[in-house]
């Protein structure tokens, strides 16, 4: 007779079950001021617990028993003194157990002891029958071992799949530090159906009971339920009081549904949703909020969100990702950071993508939506609908690579209407027309490089042509003929415009450059510690002749930012629209400093400059300056780190025919003991912006803790956000309390908050979502994101569009 396969499910299900309502987490829990304390302690005759055997496999192997006595008949054993019985990697052990075989009883006396791969349990009686399937366990405390969480039950009852566990507790605490558990009167389990009933349960804090739930049901097991979720509390000065409870319901094991309902007593109530679904080859995920009235606005809003993909074969994919809000400012008023006021746009796409060794193409459809209101339609980019690109490249030989960039596109724009200075529409309709591109460019290269160089010569042809509207293409003309009699020095008569229509232009050119590089290094010691230098010369030709291009239109291409990738582009603009001649050589030199013993690297800097060798003749837009001949702005980047706790790096750019910087950039990161960290950073570029940025998370001792951020912009005077918070961890809670206010719309206006969010390590957290917003403001506020980039608000044009969001 084995009794093993049912001591295991209750007590697992008493450990599993309250922590099994812990909400997901971007950043793993931190148990690292926790004692080294065993709430059960290691069992040291039990065998080794990471055998990897499957509990399903367990029912088939054989059971080990041995004892130091054994007494009764041979229908009614009796085992006593250092019972154990052992089955794979469970274990069970006693002071004495009796099995009737006739009855299939069994009873187990005296310091109880069971174990697997998953928890230990210790308790003072367990007795049960195998023919009834019945057992009853007393007095037990158990322990996981794969996570962490502990606690204990008067007692359980069992019958079949289902049992109850009468004055149950749960926590992550040590058992000497229990800063909270939950205690629960009595919990139904049902093991078949993978949910609990709990009945009186009490979060205690301390000794002091701090939330009492009468009757409440939760999963045990992967398995989802439908229920409740955590629900989000906070304050601020936009929303006012904010309460969200998320409602989650299980349609289905490949899909299902969260409803969000939600009230802002300074704004009115809403329903949020979002929808998932997963199948063999793609998943997806629906969102949406409907506000029937918002009081900010006085209007119904809200916004349907679809991202998702299918995978259609083994080269293909379509994709999708969807975006409509219901006005303007949604962005705006939607947004918990400044970042939404800088979403001008939200943009959607659709396409059908396909990629193999050599070649990746495309057919996709993109459309803009307006979202700042002091605009018009008329600044949106084009429209998309549809666009087919196709990119190949493959070597021949050991020499010679060759490869083709194509695509076919037509644009397309909606009609807007002018405002007026309340900006609110005016007069009729204006439609802007569009038009047709379709661009190739072949290209042939020899790369040639050994150990320490590289020569990579390319030679590419450039065609575009296009098939516009006639109204574009009478816009064109007009504004060519207009330039011409300029130029003459004559009067401007639209008959002239006849001599300049054209709506198929076209532009054809080479494009030749030259790549080429070395790399020297050496070796060398500082106080004891060996290094390796290096030294990257690099130069850059580029030549490609003037074509007149006034006869193009400009549908979605703008000149590039200058900066160190441009330096060694073969066009100075984002897309087909323009192709800027040049004849130009970039010089630039780059140095590393490596550790030798990890590859550390310990310093950085990169000089670069293009020297023009005849004027750039080509412009996309009137208000572009003339690049005339001579030397562009020095482009320099360095990057230094004194210590393996220090990183200081600085970009900047100086223009000697003007005398003046274009850019400047300074950034400095020290990591203080106990995951602490200082952040510094200065931004500044020409009429754009001025801007300073101090964060720090400073470790006052390891439990308390102090964030901030202070985000100034000196060309605007003012501040753009300010966070200020304390935090308190301990080895199972955790306190943060932040205060914020940040810019939230275009008048310049500051929203003030105050997020208090109650952490209890394992089970859940009450509150706002702090670490998510200190997460965004402070980099490296979770070490793992040292190298990235913070959590992203904007993408693609898109800003989340939940008001103040909480997961």
């Amino acid at each position: 007779m084995r009794p093993f396969p049912k001591l295991l499910p209750l007590p697992f299900a008493i450990a599993f079950a309250l922590p099994a309502m812990a909400q997901e987490r971007e950043m793993p829990l931190n148990y690292g001021l926790c004692p080294i304390e065993d709430a059960v302690p290691k069992f040291p005759e039990a065998p080794e617990t990471n055998l990897g055997i499957a509990p399903q496999d367990r029912s088939q192997m054989p059971t080990e028993v041995a004892g130091d006595e054994q007494s009764g008949t041979i229908e009614v054993p009796i085992l006593q003194g250092n019972v154990a019985l052992t089955r794979g990697d469970q274990f069970l052990g006693t002071d004495k157990i009796t099995i009737d075989s006739e009855k299939q009883t069994y009873v187990a006396e005296g310091s109880v002891r069971f174990q697997d791969s998953g928890m230990r349990i210790v308790a003072e009686r367990a007795s049960g029958s195998q023919a009834t399937d019945t057992h009853r366990i007393e007095e037990l405390r158990y322990q996981l071992t794969d996570r962490r969480g502990n606690g204990g039950a008067d007692r359980i009852e069992l019958q079949g799949g289902q049992g109850t566990l009468f004055g149950s507790s749960y926590s992550t605490c040590p058992p000497t530090q229990q800063h909270w558990r939950v205690v629960a009167n009595q919990i139904n389990v049902n093991t078949e159906e993978g949910f609990a009933v709990a009945r009186n349960a009490t979060l205690r804090l301390g000794k002091v009971p701090v939330l009492y739930v009468p009757w409440f049901k939760f999963p045990i097991d992967e398995r989802r339920q439908t229920g409740l979720l955590f629900p989000s509390i906070s304050n601020s000065g936009r929303n006012g009081f904010d309460y969200k409870q998320p409602i989650y319901i299980n349609l289905a094991p490949n899909y299902d549904m969260t409803l969000s309902p939600r009230i802002m007593t300074k704004r009115g109530v809403s329903l949020g949703t979002e929808f998932r679904y997963l199948n063999e080859a793609g998943a997806g995920t629906l969102r949406g909020l409907w506000m029937p009235k918002d009081d900010l606005r006085d209007r119904e809003r809200g916004f349907v969100n679809f991202g998702g993909y299918q995978n259609l074969t083994s080269h293909w994919q379509a994709r999708a990702n969807v975006m409509w809000i219901s006005d303007p400012r949604y962005f705006e008023d939607f947004n918990n950071s400044s970042m939404g006021v800088s979403a001008y746009s939200s943009f959607s796409e659709v396409g059908l993508y396909g990629r193999g060794r050599y070649w990746d193409a495309g057919l996709t459809a993109d459309h803009w939506q307006l979202a700042d209101y002091t605009l018009t339609e008329a600044s949106l980019p084009f429209d998309r609908l549809p666009r087919v690109f196709l990119n190949w490249e493959q070597p021949f030989g050991t020499l010679l690579r060759a490869g083709v960039e194509s695509e076919a596109v037509r644009f397309q724009h909606q009609s807007y209407r002018a405002i007026d200075a309340q900006y609110r529409p005016i007069g009729p309709e204006i439609d802007i027309p569009g038009g047709s591109r379709f661009d190739v460019k072949p290209y042939i290269s020899m790369p040639l490089e050994g150990a320490g160089w590289f020569i990579r010569p390319t030679v590419a042809w450039r065609y575009t042509t296009y098939q516009l509207d006639d109204a574009l293409a009478q816009q064109i003309a007009r504004r060519r003929a207009q330039a011409d009699a300029a130029n003459r020095g004559i009067a401007y008569t639209p008959a002239m415009d006849a001599a300049f229509f054209d709506s198929k232009p076209s532009r054809s050119l080479p494009i030749y450059s030259l790549d080429a590089g070395l790399q020297f290094d050496r070796e060398f010691e500082r106080k004891g510690k060996s290094f390796l230098q290096t030294l990257e010369p690099r130069i850059f030709y580029l030549h490609a002749p003037y074509r007149d291009q006034s006869a193009l239109p400009v549908f979605d291409t703008v000149p590039l930012t200058f900066g160190w990738g441009q330096l060694f582009r073969d066009n100075r603009y984002s897309s087909a629209d323009r192709q800027s001649d040049a004849n130009q050589i970039t010089t630039a030199l780059t140095t590393r400093i490596l550790r030798d013993s990890d590859g550390f690297e310990k310093f950085s800097a990169s000089l670069g400059q293009i020297h023009y060798l005849d004027d750039v003749r080509v412009k996309a837009y009137p208000w572009e300056n003339t690049v005339e001949r001579g030397r562009s702005a020095w482009v320099a980047d360095a990057n230094w780190s004194p210590s393996d706790r220090w990183q200081i790096g600085g970009s900047y750019q100086w223009d000697p025919k003007y005398r003046r910087h274009d850019l400047a950039a300074f950034r400095a990161r020290y990591l203080l003991k106990d995951d602490g960290i200082v952040n510094l950073a200065y931004r500044y570029r020409r009429d754009l912006l001025e801007q300073a940025d101090f964060s720090f998370l400073y470790p006052i001792n390891p439990t308390w803790s102090l964030v901030g951020r202070y985000y100034y912009s000196l060309k605007d005077r003012k501040a753009l956000e300010t966070v200020a918070g304390v935090q308190w961890d301990s080895c199972c809670v955790a306190v943060r309390l932040v205060g914020r206010q940040y810019i939230h719309n275009r008048e310049g206006e500051l929203n003030d908050s105050i997020m208090l969010e109650i952490e209890f390590k394992g089970l859940g957290s009450a509150g706002q979502d702090t670490r998510r917003t200190l997460r965004r403001a402070i980099l490296g506020y979770y070490r793992d994101d040292l190298y990235l980039v913070p959590p992203p608000s904007i993408n693609q044009g898109t800003t989340d569009p939940d008001p103040d969001p909480t997961p």
